[in-house]
């Protein structure tokens, strides 16, 4: 009986070595596109974000000809050339994880014109509902200057404020603080 369970043990740890190593490598292999594909990612938003057409064969092209990226205080910035939009990645602490996206501002610096979700982790139909194009439009010529308020009455809302994502009190909260926190930290590096 001990025999048997030697052989059990063998084999599960062999096959455990072999999963791992076949996991690893396809890890190692796929790198360099998952890299790449989130490149595509960001830039793509950026262009839709600008209204800037482009397909998927000229992407880097055309987000090369007319994004300039731009370093400051350790923060990258992204410029349109033509209307001197400019936007910056954000993240922060959601209820469930990280969320993560691209905030879009005019050239005021003070009025956003995009908001894009690139990761989440909240609950789905409730505050997962963070992703809804609907819900992100609802921010598109709202002033984030001196911050963003997102409400949660039924009063009409103000040139800074929005809607709450029904039943997520809590994600709303949390993606009121990261827009505020994200922006204030890239506001003062702006305008220096």
């Amino acid at each position: 009986m001990n025999s048997k369970y030697i052989q059990m043990v063998v084999f599960i740890l062999i096959l455990g070595v072999f999963t791992a190593a076949v996991l690893v490598g396809m890890d190692y292999l796929t790198a360099d596109r998952i890299q790449a594909n989130e490149e595509v990612e960001l830039k793509s938003t950026l262009l839709d974000a600008y209204g800037i057409d482009y397909t998927l064969n000229d992407v880097n092209d055309i987000f090369d000809q007319s994004v300039e990226i731009i370093e400051k205080d350790g923060l990258t910035f992204y410029r349109d050339r033509e209307t001197l939009a400019v936007s910056f990645e954000f993240e922060g602490g959601g209820v469930w994880g990280p969320i993560t996206g691209m905030l879009t501002l005019e050239a005021d610096f003070e009025t956003i014109s995009s908001v894009a979700i690139f990761e989440q982790e909240e609950t789905p139909g409730l505050g997962g509902r963070i992703t809804e194009e609907a819900y992100l439009n609802s921010f598109i010529g709202k002033l984030i200057y001196p911050e963003i308020v997102i409400r949660k009455d039924s009063a009409e809302n103000d040139d800074n404020e929005v809607d709450t994502i029904s039943g997520a009190t809590r994600t709303s909260e949390a993606f009121e603080t990261i827009l505020n926190q994200n922006y204030g930290r890239h506001r003062d590096a702006w305008v220096d």
